[in-house]
């Protein structure tokens, strides 16, 4: 398939005949309404089957910061980004009151990330990382949109075997993540649409922080109204 032919087959709207700004405007404003359709739909069948996942996940890594515990995150191109936004969550929490939980974000050093592909192999660049860095009883969150990224699932493989909490958020079919079971938790979005995946997983991880902080604060909660007993 030639790139004129894959470009129609996205915006076929945009191949036809030649459209008034009026009516290509119009044509526009409906492919904008379909595709927030679609996200929308999306969405909703994505948490409807993975809700149950999603709580056990946040039960999970709050146990990892009960027990002193820290969290990484990885993923590449723009699930690097969403790796980096999670960590951000987690160490400089938006919502007043809530406490700084310890996350490091395996794509920020790129002077490693660089060292480690060039040296050994970009493959290796996270399970580096995770041997110099992580210990038994940390987690780790790994984004990836087919589930099927090759440092990804050697990062998890050590993890496993380093004794941390596994945390995926994948796509389609889930890919490795899902079937290789490498992860304690695999939150994997209903498509193959790479938008829809990245839409679904955003919304994914800003619950997931909510849920971990909501479930220490609880806690907190807790132990105060023992001591004030006492």
């Amino acid at each position: 398939m030639s790139n004129n032919t894959e470009l129609e087959a996205l915006y076929p709207f945009l191949h036809r005949k030649q459209h008034d700004p009026a009516a290509l405007d119009a044509i526009l404003r409906q492919s904008v309404e379909e595709k927030a359709r679609d996200s929308r739909r999306i969405n909703v069948r994505f948490f409807e089957a993975q809700a149950t996942i999603l709580v056990a996940a946040a039960k999970a890594l709050a146990e990892v910061y009960r027990s002193g515990g820290r969290m990484f995150s990885m993923g590449n191109g723009g699930s690097s980004c969403d790796a980096s936004h999670i960590a951000v969550e987690f160490v400089h929490p938006v919502t007043a009151g809530r406490p700084a939980l310890a996350a490091v974000n395996l794509v920020a050093d790129q002077a490693m990330m660089s060292a480690i592909g060039n040296d050994i192999g970009f493959d290796h660049v996270f399970v580096r990382q995770l041997i110099a860095q992580a210990k038994a009883g940390d987690g780790l969150i790994g984004v990836s949109t087919s589930g099927n990224s090759n440092n990804l699932i050697a990062a998890f493989a050590k993890a496993k075997e380093m004794g941390l909490l596994t945390i995926g958020l994948a796509g389609g079919d889930g890919g490795k993540m899902r079937s290789g079971g490498l992860c304690d938790h695999c939150l994997v979005v209903p498509t193959t649409s790479i938008h829809r995946i990245q839409e679904c997983h955003v919304a994914a991880y800003h619950i997931l922080w909510d849920l971990v902080h909501t479930i220490l604060a609880d806690d907190r909660g807790s132990a105060a109204a023992e001591d004030a007993v006492a």
